[in-house]
């Protein structure tokens, strides 16, 4: 199961020699932030269900949605309209659960940044992007992780933080989970035998340091980290193509390895790598997603669990919608 939303940027931003913003317009921008599902057999071949329209009538960027050890889907989205959400209790993410990936329930604003202040008493952070949860099976809770700036983009030396809970209604103060010497957003984790890996994208562009805005890995023998970057060997690092974002792994229900899918968030394109060892990926050429794809998070359900939804909002025959 692919749960996403769907977009088209209307503009690029760049940053001249001077330093300053530039936006570049693109060609037929759309906006479509709620939930969508897609499904496949293969991992590599996608039908969106509702013919591409969203299942849900809730705005919410950047979905994702697991289901917890007690049977529980849980959904933690970047929740409004840009990003962002400066009320009285700081930047906050969007949170809801359900049984069965229809209903769904407790829907409410998780304010993780509330505590981060200076001394003044003023919120610091001026956004949660992309926030993410990691159940860590060792210590019986659950770990959220998003990325936050403090500066007036959210992309600008973004660090990831993070937060625990076991509960969903009592979370530890927010922490610095990922500092890198990029500013990076787009954090998503995967425990392997001892190992976890975490998914990132290096958010870097400009006169000073080239195009540098695609997916990187980090790994740690703890949850909590330290983590160490691993050099790749595409782009100095990286191990993906430029200008990609949103990445989600799983186990290759096909292969022997892993899939690491991602969006070209420039180009309104979905794509997906195949390895078997995290550090040599390969660009899969035969896939298929449903049509503006934006970050997506997959999740393996039962064959019942898919008729369910089938029943529901119908599949279509064609990834072209």
């Amino acid at each position: 199961m692919l749960t996403y939303f769907r977009q088209r940027y209307p503009t690029r931003i760049e940053i001249d020699e001077d330093g300053n913003t530039v936006e570049v317009p693109l060609s037929d921008p759309m906006l479509e932030a709620k939930l969508h599902i897609a499904l496949s057999t293969d991992g590599r071949h996608w039908f969106p269900l509702n013919a591409n329209e969203p299942v849900w009538d809730q705005w919410m960027r950047d979905p994702y949605v697991r289901r917890g050890p007690d049977g529980v889907w849980r959904i933690l989205t970047t929740g409004t309209t840009d990003g962002y959400n400066r009320d009285a209790s700081g930047p906050g993410c969007f949170f809801a659960s359900s049984k069965d990936l229809i209903h769904w329930n407790d829907e409410r604003t998780l304010p993780l940044m509330e505590e981060v202040r200076d001394a003044s008493g003023n919120f610091l952070a001026n956004n949660i992007w992309a926030p993410e949860w990691f159940y860590d099976e060792e210590n019986e809770e659950y770990i959220l992780i998003w990325s936050s700036s403090f500066k007036d983009a959210g992309w600008k030396e973004s660090r990831l933080w993070y937060s625990k809970t076991k509960d969903w209604k009592n979370f530890t103060p927010a922490k610095v989970f990922f500092e890198p010497p990029y500013s990076v957003i787009d954090g998503t984790l995967l425990k392997h035998e001892n190992a976890y890996y975490l998914f990132h994208k290096e958010e870097e562009f400009g006169a000073k340091t080239g195009e540098r805005r695609a997916i990187r890995l980090a790994t740690s023998k703890k949850l909590e980290g330290p983590y160490q970057i691993v050099d790749g060997d595409l782009n100095d690092g990286q191990i993906v193509p430029v200008i990609t974002e949103g990445p989600t792994i799983i186990e290759d229900p096909e292969n022997s390895g892993w899939l690491l899918y991602y969006d070209y968030c420039m180009t309104n394109r979905y794509g997906a790598s195949f390895s078997k060892d995290f550090l040599n990926w390969e660009i899969l050429d035969d896939v298929h997603f449903p049509a503006d794809a934006r970050h997506g998070c997959v999740s393996k359900i039962s064959s019942e669990e898919a008729r369910t939804l089938i029943n529901e909002y119908n599949i279509s025959s064609s990834t072209d919608k």
